[in-house]
């Protein structure tokens, strides 16, 4: 089977979108209280996704939390605005928890927006790692990896039920044959975030990319090697699984000012300290950081998603994809 690729090729940036705001109370993280809320929220997401097109980005993600310490917005939904604010970038998870949901809703979910985007759609899944979600969900923690592995296959199943059909049997005894999922989607890449040894055999086995986060480029370069290596001993194509990775950046003429902004801002979204993200951080000038991502496609990485450190991430984007182009780094594959 050949690789499972977006419809249109990826471009090799992305725009992670500023869905958990930390600074900032903007109109849809305002409290209900019958006072009418400031600015049009849609709007202002719509116009974002916009003009990060404009500006090169090659794919828009949306993170996912369904119980969190702080307002955020959910992902599916947030892709959906995405998918009608903007005409070629991927759209994609970034990642879906799928042991927290059920996962033919999930499916429905993204095949929807693969036929609604015309084959744009990347359904990023992982497991997370905060008990406390799972508790509100009541789903099982310490066999997420396990229920996981379970829901991609369902996942799957789900989006088969319907290939080459228009409609059910409605003669048949079979529920199966009767009840599908239609319309049937074109394929939609599967992708498995995270950055432990689980999730990259993960994803040499099951899918179609994988997107850790948190790793210096000499580790990803070594674990884009060990990616291949799993991805040959499964048997299937070298160029099964699209290597990507997450990059947090802050991007300041003032290092030291980019820094402390940066590393506050992941502090407040995770809920520890700043200082635990000093080494996972980069940040600098737009050429000092362009010159980071360089390294990182470099050693393998077919995406970069930029995730901004700064609830209005767009100048910052636009200011590293203008570095990438004067320094002459492919930003359309």
């Amino acid at each position: 089977m050949p690789p499972v690729r977006p419809a249109e090729p990826l471009g090799a940036i992305g725009l992670i979108l500023p869905t958990f705001v930390q600074d900032t109370v903007p109109a849809w993280a305002q409290p209900v209280d019958g006072t009418p809320s400031t600015g049009d929220p849609l709007a202002d997401l719509a116009e974002i996704c916009r003009r990060a097109e404009a500006t090169g980005a090659g794919a828009l993600w949306a993170c996912d939390h369904l119980f969190w310490h702080g307002p955020c917005l959910e992902c599916m939904v947030v892709l959906t605005v995405a998918a009608t604010a903007t005409e070629r970038v991927a759209l994609g998870s970034c990642v879906i928890q799928l042991p927290l949901r059920r996962a033919v809703a999930v499916a429905k979910q993204a095949a929807t927006l693969q036929t609604l985007s015309r084959g744009r759609m990347i359904l990023g899944v992982g497991v997370g790692i905060h008990p406390g979600e799972y508790e509100q969900v009541g789903a099982a923690y310490h066999s997420r990896g396990h229920d996981l592995d379970t829901a991609i296959g369902e996942v799957h199943r789900a989006w088969r039920s319907g290939q080459g059909a228009t409609r059910g049997d409605t003669s048949s005894s079979d529920p199966t044959a009767q009840y599908l999922q239609l319309p049937a989607p074109r394929p939609v890449p599967v992708w498995v975030g995270g950055s432990s040894e689980a999730a990259l055999r993960r994803a040499a086995h099951r899918a179609d990319g994988w997107m850790p986060l948190f790793l210096g480029v000499d580790q990803y370069g070594d674990a884009v090697e060990r990616l291949g290596k799993e991805i040959d001993a499964s048997g299937r194509p070298p160029d099964s699984v699209t290597p990507a990775v997450v990059l947090f950046v802050s991007i300041d003429d003032d290092r030291d000012r980019g820094a402390t902004r940066g590393t506050g801002w992941m502090g407040s979204l995770y809920g520890i300290t700043p200082k635990a993200f000093e080494r996972q951080l980069v940040t600098g000038t737009a050429d000092e950081v362009a010159a980071r991502v360089a390294e990182y496609r470099r050693v393998g990485a077919e995406h970069v998603a930029i995730y901004v450190t700064d609830d209005r991430p767009i100048d910052q984007f636009a200011r590293l994809m203008a570095a990438l182009a004067a320094a002459g780094v492919p930003t359309d594959r």
